[in-house]
Protein backbone atom coordinates (compact mmCIF):
# COMPACT_ATOMS: atom_id res chain seq x y z
CA UNK A 1 0.00 0.00 0.00
CA UNK A 2 1.29 3.32 -1.06
CA UNK A 3 1.99 5.76 1.60
CA UNK A 4 0.53 9.17 2.00
CA UNK A 5 2.26 11.78 1.22
CA UNK A 6 2.90 14.28 3.87
CA UNK A 7 2.57 18.26 3.11
CA UNK A 8 5.33 20.98 3.44
CA UNK A 9 4.47 22.73 7.17
CA UNK A 10 3.60 26.23 6.23
CA UNK A 11 1.87 28.27 8.91
CA UNK A 12 0.51 31.45 8.45
CA UNK A 13 -2.14 33.29 6.05
CA UNK A 14 -2.63 34.03 2.81
CA UNK A 15 -5.48 36.53 1.78
CA UNK A 16 -7.14 34.84 -1.76
CA UNK A 17 -8.99 38.07 -3.83
CA UNK A 18 -11.02 34.84 -4.42
CA UNK A 19 -12.86 35.13 -7.91
CA UNK A 20 -16.76 34.21 -9.25
CA UNK A 21 -18.14 31.30 -9.75
CA UNK A 22 -15.75 29.61 -7.19
CA UNK A 23 -16.57 27.90 -4.21
CA UNK A 24 -14.47 28.91 -1.24
CA UNK A 25 -14.02 24.88 -0.75
CA UNK A 26 -12.52 24.84 -4.47
CA UNK A 27 -10.29 27.85 -3.42
CA UNK A 28 -8.96 25.97 -0.21
CA UNK A 29 -8.36 23.25 -2.37
CA UNK A 30 -6.30 25.28 -5.14
CA UNK A 31 -4.32 26.57 -2.61
CA UNK A 32 -3.37 23.14 -0.68
CA UNK A 33 -2.36 21.79 -4.33
CA UNK A 34 -0.45 24.64 -5.20
CA UNK A 35 1.61 25.38 -1.77
CA UNK A 36 1.59 21.61 -0.85
CA UNK A 37 1.14 22.58 2.57
CA UNK A 38 -0.13 20.12 4.98
CA UNK A 39 -2.91 21.92 6.70
CA UNK A 40 -5.15 24.66 5.00
CA UNK A 41 -8.58 25.99 6.24
CA UNK A 42 -10.58 29.27 5.21
CA UNK A 43 -11.67 32.01 7.51
CA UNK A 44 -15.16 32.51 6.34
CA UNK A 45 -17.19 31.40 3.55
CA UNK A 46 -18.24 33.50 0.64
CA UNK A 47 -20.73 32.84 -2.31
CA UNK A 48 -19.69 31.34 -5.74
CA UNK A 49 -20.65 35.01 -7.08
CA UNK A 50 -19.03 36.90 -4.79
CA UNK A 51 -15.58 37.67 -5.09
CA UNK A 52 -12.56 39.78 -3.16
CA UNK A 53 -11.26 38.76 0.25
CA UNK A 54 -11.03 34.62 1.47
CA UNK A 55 -8.46 34.90 4.33
CA UNK A 56 -6.78 30.86 4.51
CA UNK A 57 -4.89 29.63 7.26
CA UNK A 58 -2.06 27.46 6.41
CA UNK A 59 -0.57 25.14 9.41
CA UNK A 60 -0.84 26.80 12.64
CA UNK A 61 -2.58 29.73 11.03
CA UNK A 62 -5.55 27.26 11.27
CA UNK A 63 -5.40 27.33 14.90
CA UNK A 64 -6.32 31.48 14.67
CA UNK A 65 -9.54 30.70 12.13
CA UNK A 66 -12.04 31.37 15.11
CA UNK A 67 -10.70 35.09 15.87
CA UNK A 68 -10.95 35.85 11.65
CA UNK A 69 -14.58 34.24 11.71
CA UNK A 70 -15.27 36.74 14.69
CA UNK A 71 -14.09 39.65 13.12
CA UNK A 72 -16.71 42.95 11.30
CA UNK A 73 -16.07 42.73 7.73
CA UNK A 74 -16.77 45.00 4.84
CA UNK A 75 -18.63 44.25 1.83
CA UNK A 76 -20.02 46.50 -1.56
CA UNK A 77 -22.96 45.02 -3.36
CA UNK A 78 -25.08 46.08 -5.68
CA UNK A 79 -29.32 45.60 -5.81
CA UNK A 80 -31.35 45.49 -8.58
CA UNK A 81 -34.87 46.70 -8.05
CA UNK A 82 -38.22 44.97 -8.78
CA UNK A 83 -37.56 41.23 -8.78
CA UNK A 84 -36.89 38.56 -6.11
CA UNK A 85 -35.48 35.24 -6.63
CA UNK A 86 -34.78 32.04 -5.09
CA UNK A 87 -31.53 32.53 -3.86
CA UNK A 88 -31.49 36.35 -3.43
CA UNK A 89 -28.81 36.73 -6.10
CA UNK A 90 -28.26 36.02 -10.01
CA UNK A 91 -28.07 32.36 -9.06
CA UNK A 92 -31.28 31.60 -8.61
CA UNK A 93 -34.54 32.06 -10.93
CA UNK A 94 -36.91 35.51 -10.82
CA UNK A 95 -39.85 34.24 -8.23
CA UNK A 96 -41.67 38.09 -7.65
CA UNK A 97 -41.89 41.03 -9.25
CA UNK A 98 -42.33 44.70 -8.67
CA UNK A 99 -42.63 48.00 -10.96
CA UNK A 100 -41.91 50.00 -7.89
CA UNK A 101 -38.32 51.53 -8.17
CA UNK A 102 -37.27 53.63 -4.72
CA UNK A 103 -35.70 57.28 -5.14
CA UNK A 104 -32.32 58.33 -3.34
CA UNK A 105 -34.04 59.50 -0.89
CA UNK A 106 -36.38 57.26 0.02
CA UNK A 107 -33.20 54.40 0.10
CA UNK A 108 -31.31 56.68 2.27
CA UNK A 109 -34.52 57.62 4.72
CA UNK A 110 -34.63 53.84 5.09
CA UNK A 111 -31.06 53.48 5.66
CA UNK A 112 -31.08 53.66 9.46
CA UNK A 113 -33.56 51.01 10.01
CA UNK A 114 -30.68 48.46 8.81
CA UNK A 115 -28.38 49.85 11.23
CA UNK A 116 -27.38 48.26 14.71
CA UNK A 117 -27.95 45.22 16.05
CA UNK A 118 -31.37 43.85 14.06
CA UNK A 119 -32.98 40.61 13.11
CA UNK A 120 -32.99 38.57 9.47
CA UNK A 121 -33.48 35.46 8.05
CA UNK A 122 -30.67 34.02 6.13
CA UNK A 123 -31.40 32.73 2.71
CA UNK A 124 -32.80 29.36 2.09
CA UNK A 125 -29.54 28.70 -0.24
CA UNK A 126 -27.17 29.17 2.72
CA UNK A 127 -24.73 26.95 4.40
CA UNK A 128 -26.38 27.03 7.11
CA UNK A 129 -27.45 23.47 8.70
CA UNK A 130 -30.74 21.59 9.26
CA UNK A 131 -30.99 18.73 10.95
CA UNK A 132 -27.62 18.07 9.70
CA UNK A 133 -27.81 19.01 6.39
CA UNK A 134 -26.38 21.92 4.30
CA UNK A 135 -29.73 24.36 3.69
CA UNK A 136 -28.81 24.69 0.31
CA UNK A 137 -28.84 21.27 -0.20
CA UNK A 138 -32.23 20.45 1.03
CA UNK A 139 -33.31 23.37 -1.32
CA UNK A 140 -32.09 21.85 -4.37
CA UNK A 141 -33.47 18.90 -3.38
CA UNK A 142 -37.29 20.65 -3.85
CA UNK A 143 -37.56 20.31 0.27
CA UNK A 144 -39.39 23.05 2.05
CA UNK A 145 -36.36 24.86 4.14
CA UNK A 146 -37.66 26.70 6.77
CA UNK A 147 -34.88 29.10 8.77
CA UNK A 148 -35.10 30.88 11.91
CA UNK A 149 -34.70 34.75 11.91
CA UNK A 150 -31.79 35.64 14.25
CA UNK A 151 -30.09 38.88 15.27
CA UNK A 152 -26.89 40.39 13.41
CA UNK A 153 -24.72 43.65 13.97
CA UNK A 154 -24.86 46.22 10.74
CA UNK A 155 -21.86 48.46 12.20
CA UNK A 156 -22.40 51.09 8.96
CA UNK A 157 -24.54 50.88 5.63
CA UNK A 158 -23.49 53.16 3.36
CA UNK A 159 -25.20 53.85 -0.38
CA UNK A 160 -22.82 54.82 -2.77
CA UNK A 161 -24.52 55.51 -6.25
CA UNK A 162 -27.96 55.18 -7.60
CA UNK A 163 -28.97 54.33 -11.36
CA UNK A 164 -32.95 53.98 -12.04
CA UNK A 165 -33.02 49.95 -11.44
CA UNK A 166 -29.63 49.40 -9.17
CA UNK A 167 -28.35 50.82 -6.00
CA UNK A 168 -24.65 50.37 -5.18
CA UNK A 169 -23.88 50.06 -1.07
CA UNK A 170 -21.10 49.84 1.37
CA UNK A 171 -21.95 47.49 4.41
CA UNK A 172 -19.66 46.78 7.67
CA UNK A 173 -21.34 44.04 9.37
CA UNK A 174 -20.55 41.56 12.25
CA UNK A 175 -20.09 37.76 12.46
CA UNK A 176 -23.30 35.61 10.61
CA UNK A 177 -24.61 38.96 8.58
CA UNK A 178 -25.53 37.75 5.10
CA UNK A 179 -25.62 41.06 2.62
CA UNK A 180 -28.34 38.46 0.66
CA UNK A 181 -30.57 38.39 3.31
CA UNK A 182 -30.03 42.51 3.84
CA UNK A 183 -30.76 43.77 -0.04
CA UNK A 184 -33.92 41.64 -0.40
CA UNK A 185 -34.92 42.76 3.04
CA UNK A 186 -34.47 46.57 2.41
CA UNK A 187 -35.94 45.65 -0.51
CA UNK A 188 -38.86 44.60 0.60
CA UNK A 189 -38.99 47.66 3.29
CA UNK A 190 -39.28 49.74 0.20
CA UNK A 191 -42.03 48.53 -1.17
CA UNK A 192 -40.41 46.69 -3.87
CA UNK A 193 -38.42 43.49 -4.41
CA UNK A 194 -34.53 42.92 -5.25
CA UNK A 195 -31.42 40.61 -5.55
CA UNK A 196 -28.00 41.09 -5.46
CA UNK A 197 -26.11 41.26 -8.57
CA UNK A 198 -22.80 42.06 -7.58
CA UNK A 199 -20.91 41.25 -3.87
CA UNK A 200 -17.41 41.95 -3.12
CA UNK A 201 -15.87 41.53 0.54
CA UNK A 202 -13.14 44.56 0.79
CA UNK A 203 -11.78 43.91 4.73
CA UNK A 204 -11.90 40.86 7.24
CA UNK A 205 -11.02 42.11 10.64
CA UNK A 206 -7.28 43.99 10.17
CA UNK A 207 -6.86 42.39 6.73
CA UNK A 208 -6.97 44.75 3.92
CA UNK A 209 -7.28 44.11 0.19
CA UNK A 210 -3.75 44.96 -0.56
CA UNK A 211 -2.51 41.98 0.81
CA UNK A 212 -4.52 39.73 -1.15
CA UNK A 213 -3.18 38.09 -4.07
CA UNK A 214 -4.65 36.14 -6.90
CA UNK A 215 -4.85 32.50 -6.90
CA UNK A 216 -3.07 33.31 -10.42
CA UNK A 217 0.06 35.02 -8.73
CA UNK A 218 0.25 32.29 -6.44
CA UNK A 219 0.57 29.59 -8.96
CA UNK A 220 3.27 32.06 -10.39
CA UNK A 221 5.16 32.68 -6.98
CA UNK A 222 5.17 28.80 -6.19
CA UNK A 223 6.95 28.03 -9.60
CA UNK A 224 9.51 31.46 -9.64
CA UNK A 225 9.62 32.77 -6.37
CA UNK A 226 9.87 32.81 -2.63
CA UNK A 227 6.39 32.29 -1.44
CA UNK A 228 7.10 33.25 2.36
CA UNK A 229 6.88 37.12 1.36
CA UNK A 230 2.90 36.77 0.90
CA UNK A 231 2.43 34.90 3.89
CA UNK A 232 1.16 36.50 6.82
CA UNK A 233 2.61 35.97 10.44
CA UNK A 234 0.45 33.72 12.70
CA UNK A 235 -0.50 36.36 14.73
CA UNK A 236 -1.60 38.98 12.32
CA UNK A 237 -5.37 38.16 12.71
CA UNK A 238 -4.83 38.18 16.69
CA UNK A 239 -3.51 42.24 16.41
CA UNK A 240 -6.32 43.48 18.50
CA UNK A 241 -5.11 40.89 21.40
CA UNK A 242 -3.14 42.37 23.99
CA UNK A 243 0.50 41.12 23.22
CA UNK A 244 2.87 39.67 26.65
CA UNK A 245 6.01 39.33 26.73
CA UNK A 246 7.40 36.05 28.31
CA UNK A 247 11.15 34.90 28.91
CA UNK A 248 12.08 31.44 27.04
CA UNK A 249 11.85 29.88 30.44
CA UNK A 250 8.48 30.82 30.52
CA UNK A 251 8.00 29.94 27.26
CA UNK A 252 9.31 26.16 28.06
CA UNK A 253 6.78 25.88 30.37
CA UNK A 254 3.65 26.66 28.64
CA UNK A 255 4.51 24.66 25.85
CA UNK A 256 4.70 21.77 28.24
CA UNK A 257 0.85 23.05 29.11
CA UNK A 258 1.98 24.74 32.81
CA UNK A 259 0.29 27.65 34.55
CA UNK A 260 2.43 31.26 34.90
CA UNK A 261 1.88 32.80 37.92
CA UNK A 262 1.20 36.67 37.82
CA UNK A 263 4.24 38.73 39.10
CA UNK A 264 5.81 41.97 38.52
CA UNK A 265 7.06 41.31 35.29
CA UNK A 266 4.47 39.49 34.21
CA UNK A 267 1.48 42.75 34.39
CA UNK A 268 -1.36 42.98 32.62
CA UNK A 269 -4.07 46.09 32.71
CA UNK A 270 -6.72 44.82 35.43
CA UNK A 271 -9.92 46.74 36.55
CA UNK A 272 -9.31 46.22 40.57
CA UNK A 273 -7.98 43.40 42.37
CA UNK A 274 -11.55 42.50 42.89
CA UNK A 275 -12.22 42.40 38.67
CA UNK A 276 -11.53 38.55 38.69
CA UNK A 277 -12.21 38.98 34.82
CA UNK A 278 -10.31 36.65 32.34
CA UNK A 279 -8.98 38.24 29.66
CA UNK A 280 -7.57 36.93 26.64
CA UNK A 281 -3.83 37.68 25.74
CA UNK A 282 -0.93 36.40 23.33
CA UNK A 283 2.52 35.38 24.50
CA UNK A 284 5.61 36.68 23.02
CA UNK A 285 8.97 35.35 23.17
CA UNK A 286 11.02 37.59 21.30
CA UNK A 287 8.25 38.17 18.77
CA UNK A 288 7.14 34.87 18.13
CA UNK A 289 3.70 33.70 19.41
CA UNK A 290 3.82 31.15 21.77
CA UNK A 291 0.61 31.09 22.75
CA UNK A 292 -2.94 32.41 23.21
CA UNK A 293 -3.93 32.40 27.26
CA UNK A 294 -6.15 33.47 30.10
CA UNK A 295 -5.20 36.06 32.12
CA UNK A 296 -7.31 36.45 35.28
CA UNK A 297 -4.71 38.26 37.09
CA UNK A 298 -3.36 36.28 38.96
CA UNK A 299 -2.52 32.78 36.88
CA UNK A 300 -1.86 33.00 32.99
CA UNK A 301 -2.94 29.82 31.58
CA UNK A 302 -2.55 28.45 27.97
CA UNK A 303 -5.97 27.47 25.80
CA UNK A 304 -4.02 27.59 22.73
CA UNK A 305 -0.23 26.47 22.38
CA UNK A 306 1.66 27.10 19.05
CA UNK A 307 4.14 25.22 16.83
CA UNK A 308 6.16 27.88 15.27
Amino acid sequence: MARKRKGKKIDGWLVIDKPLEMTSTQVVGKVRWLTKAAKVGHGGTLDPLASGMLPIALGEGTKTIPFIMDATKVYEFKVKWGASTTTDDLEGDVCETSDHRPSEKDILEALPNFTGRISQTPPIYSAIKVDGKRAYDLARAGEEVELKSREVDIHDLELLATEENQAHFRVTCGKGTYVRSLARDLAQFLGTFGHVIYLRRTKVGCLTEEMTISLDKLDELVHSAPLEDWILAVQTVLDDILALAITAEEAADIRQGRFLKKCSGLSTPQNSEEDSTQIMVRLMCEDQLVALAHDDGKTIKPVRVFNL
